[in-house]
């Protein structure tokens, strides 16, 4: 009979100190998420004020709004790839070091902007910090964690984001109330300072041990790919027309690039990426699924603003308010969903959570002007209890099905998949809101000088602009523009339920349906470390020990 070999295997790959804390670093590990992902739920609901002439905004137009978010979008999402492998190779917590530092350094500048320009930037300097968190905070995870805790840990940190987006807007309310616009960005600088001290006194460093040479060519086609391929997207949304020349060229150049990083990647001897995980099917149907529940919600979350604010009256605090059932029903469920996954099965349950997903999206086709305020909360409940069944399991499916010395690439590879799709989701939904409502609010605006016409077609707050100049005259167009954009959201509701239905077919054929009933103990650990080598992914130092 043979010694089982499940608790030994899986003690040995974890040092004691280190295990004996590992919820302690998870918290700092969701604290480093946290302000990353607040940051931009925020933001969010400060668009409108931004928007205001200065002393209480910076004047911003609406294309400078939109680059506030983007700059921030471009450069994380080129970067999220390369990050992740610096991780790897020169160790994660260095990595999270540095880009925590980094976007404090970005917000304290955010938030002293004197120009629409400026904040741009600064926002651009903020995305390249965050690039270097958020791929490096899972990694750490998973080289704390031993496999069998890895769902339970990886659903918490989930659940974290939910935290985000649920206290985002509400202290971004309380902040724009009292203070003035770039408090939103400064309150960022004492937790970078307190998240700072905490990574440095308990979370361990890691990194693979056997790297290898560094790739630099699959490096810069990795970061030129996919900036050019979000440009594009950002740009087409931006221009709601992605028949632009400018537009094709760099989306159709971007993915000639990342197709030349496949090619060079599957015929180097020293890759950057293994492209052979991708003929996991489970493994690709879950970053498949990260980029399409992304795209439906994104360009969801994004007219749902200006529906609250602009349709609704509501005030930014309120807004915030509003978004707390979708955040609550992550942080209740996300933490627990290893649990459903073990009785029916990733596919069942992702495949559930999905449609989910998508009956909230398609919901949108019946709010109107006069909504209760009670199917609101309810809609966004129904949308986070979907998302929570979905990202902890397709995270779990991403990265245990790596090696574990490869954390921050496969980190990096569910963050960049979801940062594409999130971006082509504002960009492609919000062209399709943005050209409807300028065909249906166009025939309102004949009796307007035609510079004022072009001005107010934009979009809904351009055309409030407008009535407000008119006085008690403008009134009639308050009410077109509230009607054009309910007419736009509702189409746009459609087209992102559609994909999150594409999103729940993937994962219903691809990913792995229930486990085995019975399993001899030890058995399925024995099984899970197969893919790590021999002598220990995870190098520490005596300090960190």
């Amino acid at each position: 009979m043979s010694i089982p070999s499940g608790p030994p295997a899986a003690a040995s790959q974890v040092p004691e100190a280190i295990h004996r804390r590992r919820w302690a670093i998870l918290v700092v590990l969701m604290f480093s998420l946290l302000i990353v992902v607040l940051d931009n739920s925020i933001l969010n609901v400060a668009v409108k004020t931004i928007a205001s002439p200065a002393p209480t905004g910076l004047g911003a137009t609406q294309s400078e709004l939109e680059w506030a978010i983007n700059s921030y979008t471009l450069v994380f999402a080129g970067l999220l790839f390369t990050a992740g492998l610096l991780g790897d190779r020169i160790g994660r917590k260095k990595v999270l070091l540095f880009g925590i530092l980094l976007f404090g350094i970005g917000s304290a500048l955010a938030a002293m902007s004197g120009s629409p320009g400026e904040l741009i930037t600064w926002r651009a300097v903020m995305g390249f910090g965050a690039a270097f968190v958020m791929p490096a905070t899972l990694a750490i995870l998973m080289n704390v964690f031993e496999r069998d805790e890895q769902p339970k840990a990886i659903g918490i940190w989930a659940g974290s984001v939910g935290l985000a987006i649920a206290i985002g807007p509400i202290t971004g309310g309380l902040l724009l109330e009292h203070f003035w616009w770039g408090s939103i960005f400064l309150v960022n600088v004492p937790v970078v300072i307190v998240a700072l001290i905490a990574m440095v006194v308990l979370v361990p460093d890691s990194r693979d041990p056997k790297p290898g040479r560094i790739d630099p060519l699959g490096v810069v086609l990795s970061i030129v790919g996919l900036v050019l391929l979000v440009f594009g997207i950002i740009r087409g949304g931006e221009l709601a027309d992605f028949a632009d020349p400018l537009v094709l060229l760099s989306i159709i150049g971007g993915l000639v690039v990342l197709a030349g990083f496949v090619w060079h990647e599957k015929r180097s001897s020293h890759p950057a990426i293994d492209v052979s995980y991708f003929r996991n099917g489970a493994f690709s149907a879950a970053v498949a699924a990260v980029a399409l529940v992304f795209f439906a919600l994104m360009g969801v979350t994004f007219f749902s603003a200006f529906y609250l604010q602009s349709v609704r009256g509501y005030s930014a605090l309120q807004s915030g308010l509003l978004i707390v059932p979708l955040a609550a029903a992550q942080m209740i469920f996300a933490p627990r969903a290893r649990l459903v996954v073990q009785r029916f099965g990733a596919r069942a349950v992702c495949a559930v959570g999905m449609l989910l997903v998508s009956a909230g999206l398609l919901a949108f086709t019946l709010f109107d002007a006069d909504t209760p305020v009670w199917v609101l909360c309810v809609v966004f409940f129904v949308q986070g209890t979907g998302m929570a069944h979905v990202m902890p399991p397709v995270t779990v499916a991403v990265m245990q099905a790596l090696p574990r010395e490869k954390a921050g690439s496969g980190s990096a590879i569910n963050n960049t998949f979801r940062q594409v799709g999130g971006a082509l989701g504002i960009a492609v939904l919000g062209s399709v809101l943005s050209t409807v409502y300028r065909g249906d609010i166009e025939g309102h605006l004949g009796a307007l000088p035609a510079p004022a016409r072009d001005a107010a077609g934009e979009s809904i707050e351009a055309t409030l602009g407008v009535a407000e100049k008119l006085g008690p005259a403008g009134r009639p167009l308050v009410a077109a523009a509230n009607d054009a954009f309910l007419g736009a959201m509702h189409v746009t509701a459609v087209g992102s339920a559609s994909v999150a239905l594409i999103g729940a077919l993937v994962v219903g054929l691809f990913l792995p349906g229930r486990p085995p009933e019975e399993q001899p103990a030890g058995e399925g650990e024995a099984e899970g470390e197969r893919t790590v080598p021999a002598g220990g992914p995870m190098t520490t130092t005596a300090a960190d020990s």
